[in-house]
């Protein structure tokens, strides 16, 4: 049931990069349905999806709490790693954390959603609305040559240019404030929730570069390793060790053992990072994670 339910998403990713590599529709169409997505249709999915989400659930506050720990205790591990065994320069440093603790919020939410349904969209929204603007934070300190103050203002650009961050804000005030999604705009959010996930899992299927994988053989392995395989088994013990069960400890482990999100290599660029390497890294895991998904879901038992 696993492979069953995970298989149809990675064949969306391939046919949307076996279109992008015909031309099909046009070379100028991946860019602009990756542009709607990204601000319109993907906000409307969290919107809808946070503004009935229990976010008083103590279950839920532990699941984002245990992704915060989860997280930083990778990021510090990665830190560590380069202060004592392997100096790299931020342009190298940068894609190489990106590639451990970023994830693609797009096969996230379509995983979650087939292996729970409906259930475990709201939890995965709260976890996106926690751990989206931390890890950008993170990866912006790691691209850039000061992680003090003078990082601060990009940071604040960052998260306030994020429409994921933005709509995670609006969707949680409009649950706190009870004022939910009145005279049918749940409905209207809820169409274009609907298109977000097939069309965000088509774009990184155009947006994956077989040939950024010919370098870098060994980081894009220890990386991917860490990424899809390690992750995931921190996570699952921190969840254990806070108590985390069902449906909020599958969504922990989900969102652990996705693959980097093709976004990360964007911000590598323009913050003058390793883009070849960021690119293999975003290829590899996303080929990957065809096998690893399941895999590591299994035999955590959460799925």
């Amino acid at each position: 049931m696993l492979v069953l339910t995970i298989w149809p998403l990675f064949a969306l990713i391939c046919l949307g990069y076996l279109l992008s590599r015909r031309g099909w529709p046009d070379a100028g169409f991946w860019p602009a349905a990756e542009r709607l997505n990204y601000f319109i249709l993907f906000p409307a999915l969290l919107v809808s999806s946070l503004a009935d989400a229990p976010l008083r659930d103590p279950a839920i506050l532990r699941m984002g709490g245990a992704g915060l720990v989860t997280i930083t205790l990778a990021a510090l591990g990665m830190w560590a790693v380069r202060r004592l065994i392997l100096p790299a320069r931020p342009a190298r440093f940068g894609p190489a954390l990106q590639g451990v603790i970023r994830f693609n919020t797009y096969i996230g939410l379509a995983v979650t959603v087939g292996l729970t349904g409906a259930a475990g969209l709201g939890q995965a929204a709260v976890y996106l609305a926690i751990a989206v603007p931390f890890v950008n934070v993170l990866s912006i300190m790691a691209l850039s040559e000061s992680t003090g103050l003078r990082a601060a203002p990009a940071m604040v650009r960052s998260i306030l240019a994020n429409p994921l961050i933005l709509a995670c804000l609006a969707g949680i005030v409009l649950t706190l404030t009870g004022i939910g999604l009145p005279w049918g705009a749940d409905r209207f959010l809820d169409l274009m929730g609907r298109a977000s996930l097939p069309l965000g899992l088509l774009c990184v299927g155009a947006a994956l570069r077989p040939a950024a994988l010919r370098q870098d053989l060994a980081p894009l392995i220890t990386i991917g390793a860490l990424r899809l395989l390690a992750m995931p088994l921190l996570a699952a013990l921190i969840a254990r060790a806070m108590g985390l069960e069902g449906t909020e400890a599958l969504v922990l482990a989900t969102f652990s053992a996705i693959p980097v999100a093709p976004t990360a290599y964007v911000l590598t660029r323009q913050l003058g990072g390793d883009g070849t390497l960021m690119a293999g890294l975003v290829t590899s895991q996303t080929l990957a994670a065809v096998a690893t998904i399941p895999l590591v879901l299994s035999l955590l038992g959460l799925a």
